[in-house]
């Protein structure tokens, strides 16, 4: 959740850590700090509540400039203590060690209290002060700062990503990972850490990717790294492919807005590669995919969040299509119950960034409870815990995502979920190959028909303006719309703060309705499909209820205009797979200018993060 940034350089390292944290922003925002090395070999730290721009305010107005060629800085979303200067890391030990830290200590309460009985002082609720502490004891019998950390750990339960420097030890940062990612930038003026390699790329592209476990010394012109075992090894480095401009605004207001903007292209990536000669590549989910898809006889989905609600839309095309089961969980939930796994299962992922705790736990516990099945991710991260963990890989390719409520991430993963049903079911002969050249066509279409809905936006504009003044929404959808309709509750409440359930149209009857009169608007997904005429007595059930509505329409679906009824057509004739993947559009474009009328920020709404880390 947290945003690390780090770096051993010839030059001034605060500039690069302030650039960092602007990029790390998306992780989390309830406070920031920087903190280096000076020339005499002291601490000096800066702290903010709030957003990374307070800081660099303090920064500005301060009279003596700090500056170093060593440090280490954290953008902080909240788990132990609230959000305060106290709080805020980087944290302090006895001035010979400083920490910044992603993840939660789990047993810090017991720390704390040996702590105490041993002299330690605090000045936070965190539990990342006892990590300092720890170290900064472990010292007292460690002649090398990295052996100093390799002792401490070891009392930890829990996760961390930490970025360690000491006034004792001036030449070097110490990185290690537990269940947060970190990687290691390698520079030609020095050498870097961060938990994403998107803060690090205006001075590499070169990264390591540390392993669970992984112990780093980082010093200028030398990398050493130590397994969870204390083994010396040798990790590969990769080059990243990401640009620098691609993670900067542009000419949109919000990152939102572009990464809304952005689907088309985003899609057109997903798909290029995968599909050849009207056919489907299956070995575009791994070498070993055929060979797995074959054997498949049930499908368990696992994801948190916007990925859950693209799982529901998979279990509709696997189901329906592929003609075989699919299961789709919660993985906060699935981790902690015990499942019966069967033999033949295709567990699949969900995550953008790979990294998503639950996620990452729910498929480490599938495997211990059935080593024989089949784990594939899907995901926007090729160098995540989830791909070193899964059998198979498939990437997103939507590009870096930094608005914290997702969009290309959602609408790839849809696309990347139509690939996996449509080639399971080639693979098992429950698509023909005419289907097959039919769920490709309209694949291929999506880009263009995608960048039709989009100019809607005028339109959906001038109706968030109804929203202004409302505390609820109700969304509704039948089949595959249902967990679309999800999907805009869940936006319309994560950025613009109005309460917003989603439901089966349905199910209206079985309570839901009750709640429905002149305050509450309710947004209704009308596709041209087999439900429209059970949808269009719905609606009029609404409707009698005075209800405020929008629907978004297939063009085809001819709903009859009534009064404080607004429809709006978005798309014409789409099939099955491609109508879900349309209709989140005009959802996303709501909530985005809702949230601008009621004035909250978009791309970091309040309480949440991007990249959810920590349980």
């Amino acid at each position: 959740m947290c945003g690390i940034v780090g770096g051993v350089t010839n030059k001034d390292i605060t500039a690069l850590l302030l650039e960092g944290l602007n990029r790390l922003e998306y992780r989390g925002y309830d406070s920031s700090g920087l903190i280096v090395l000076s020339k005499n070999n002291s601490f000096d730290r800066i702290r903010s509540v709030g957003k990374v721009r307070n800081l660099e305010n303090i920064l500005k107005a301060r009279e003596q400039k700090i500056s170093g060629n060593i440090g280490i800085a954290h953008t902080r979303w909240a788990t132990h203590g609230e959000p305060s200067i106290d709080n805020a890391h980087p944290h302090i030990s006895m001035n010979s060690v400083s920490l910044v830290h992603n993840g939660i200590i789990e047993n810090y309460i017991d720390l704390k209290n040996e702590q105490l009985n041993r002299g330690y002082s605090f000045s936070s609720e965190t539990d990342t002060e006892v990590i300092a502490h720890a170290i900064d004891f472990a010292m007292k019998s460690c002649n090398t700062l990295i052996s100093s950390v390799q002792l401490a750990i070891k009392s930890f339960s829990g996760s961390y990503g930490l970025g360690v420097i000491s006034s004792k030890y001036p030449d070097q940062i110490i990185a290690t990972r537990k269940g947060s990612p970190l990687v290691i930038g390698i520079g030609t003026n020095g050498n870097y850490i961060a938990s994403d390699q998107m803060a690090l790329l205006s001075v590499t592209k070169e990264f390591i990717f540390l392993e669970e476990g992984d112990v780093a010394e980082i010093k200028i012109d030398k990398i050493t790294i130590y397994d969870l075992n204390g083994n010396l090894v040798v990790r590969p480095i990769k080059i990243s492919m990401l640009k620098a401009g691609s993670v900067d605004l542009g000419n949109y207001d919000h990152f939102m807005q572009k990464e809304i903007f952005e689907q088309p292209q985003a899609i057109r990536d997903t798909l290029e590669s995968r599909i050849t000669n009207d056919s489907i590549v299956i070995s575009a989910f791994g070498f070993k995919a055929e060979k797995k898809f074959n054997k498949v006889k049930q499908v368990q989905i696992i994801a948190c969040g916007s990925s859950y609600n693209a799982g529901l839309v998979a279990k509709y095309w696997l189901e329906d299509i592929a003609k075989i089961p699919c299961n789709v969980e919660v993985a906060s939930e699935y981790r902690y119950r015990r499942p019966i796994i069967l033999n033949d299962t295709l567990f699949v992922t969900l995550s953008q960034s790979g990294e998503t705790a639950d996620t990452v736990e729910a498929l480490k516990a599938a495997k211990i409870i059935n080593c024989n099945i089949c784990t594939l991710c899907i995901t926007n991260s090729a160098e995540s815990s989830l791909t070193r963990l899964s059998d198979l890989t498939f990437l997103t390719h939507a590009g870096p995502e930094i608005g914290v409520a997702s969009t290309k991430a959602f609408t790839t993963q849809l696309v990347s979920l139509a690939l996996l049903a449509c080639s399971i079911g080639k693979l098992q002969n429950t698509i023909n190959r005419s289907q097959e050249k039919s769920i490709i066509n309209g694949l291929k279409k999506l880009p263009g028909l995608i960048h039709k809905a989009l100019h809607q936006e005028e339109k959906i504009k001038k109706l968030a303006t109804r929203f202004q003044n409302k505390n609820s929404a109700l969304f509704l959808g039948r089949g595959t719309m249902h967990a679309i309709a999800m999907e805009g509750a869940l936006k319309l409440k994560e950025i613009s703060y109005i309460h917003a359930e989603a439901y089966p149209a349905g199910e209206l009857k079985h309570g839901p309705i009750a709640l429905i009169d002149k305050d509450m608007p309710v947004i209704a997904i009308a596709p041209n499909d087999e439900l429209l005429e059970k949808l269009k007595s719905n609606l009029q059930e609404v409707k009698s209820r005075g209800s405020q509505m929008i629907v978004f329409e297939d063009e085809n679906s001819l709903i009859e205009p009534m009064e404080a009824m607004e429809v709006i057509s978005i798309t014409s004739n789409v099939g099955r797979i491609t109508a879900p993947i349309i209709f989140t559009i005009p959802l996303q474009l709501l909530s985005y200018h809702v949230a601008l009328s009621k004035g909250t920020d978009v791309d970091r709404p309040r309480n949440l993060a991007k990249s959810v880390t920590v349980e």
